[in-house]
């Protein structure tokens, strides 16, 4: 924008100076032409948002057990606790067992109340811990587990492979995309317009968490079982969604 402007309240004309009553000021506005059609062009689009979902079979258990003992003093539960657990974890790796990690570690007083009173009475110790391994070796390896000291078994999720997941990941994006551009070509053909060129893309990719299964164990009844306990898995849902701007 150029302003231009004459202000003052004399006007000299010849040798002469002429009063005026007010001071002028002139405006002149120039647009740039490709502003304009860049706003005409913004403002006449179409957006539109696709949708895509793939289904994968997982093939990995995250599993999470522990153990936990209770006894008279701190000190007797807490080396009672760590020595299996020590135990347990040696079996896991000697398994392979992937993403292996201590989860928690706790030692509480364990109370009982009588006429209002609150005594102690003993002391309770726990270990968790938390693994990755293949579904159709997870049913083995927890019974192995709980011999060699787990007492706990605190849950159980089925996830798809890091690279399953990438390659799900690229599909739904594809197929996303070609939902997008199929509601344009829908509403461009019904409106009788065409369709330019794509002003902008957004684009957003989701996995669904691992499903977990609600399943808590104790030593004593898998122990009394007569088969391995049988793990199977599900599968994992992979999503995207891409939003096209579109001009016409």
């Amino acid at each position: 924008m150029v302003k231009i402007a004459l202000a003052g309240s004399q006007l000299r004309v010849g040798n002469f100076w002429q009063s005026l009553p007010l001071a002028l000021l002139v405006f002149v506005t120039f647009v740039q032409p490709g502003l304009a059609q860049e706003k005409e062009r913004l403002w006449r689009t179409l957006t539109v948002s696709g949708r895509g979902m793939e289904s994968i079979p997982t093939t990995l258990s995250e599993v999470s057990l522990g153990v936990e003992i209770q006894g008279k003093t701190a000190q007797d539960v807490q080396q009672e606790a760590a020595r299996r657990s020590s135990a347990v974890v040696a079996l896991l790796k000697s398994r392979n067992v992937e993403k292996l990690q201590t989860t928690g570690i706790r030692l509480n007083p364990v109370y009982s109340y009588n006429n209002n009173i609150q005594r102690i009475t003993g002391y309770a110790a726990s270990n968790t811990v938390s693994f990755r391994i293949n579904t159709d070796r997870a049913g083995i390896l927890l019974d192995e587990a709980v011999k060699a000291g787990a007492t706990q078994i605190n849950g159980i999720s089925f996830v798809a492979t890091d690279e399953a997941i990438a390659s799900a990941r690229q599909q739904a994006l594809r197929e996303a995309t070609q939902d997008a551009q199929q509601q344009a070509n829908a509403v461009f053909s019904s409106l009788g317009l065409q369709a330019k060129e794509v002003v902008s893309i957004q684009v957003s990719g989701a996995s669904a968490p691992p499903r977990p299964i609600l399943y808590r164990a104790e030593a004593a009844k898998l122990n009394s079982a007569d088969a391995s306990t049988p793990v199977v898995g599900g599968e994992q849902e992979v999503e995207a969604s891409v939003t096209l701007q579109i001009s016409y």
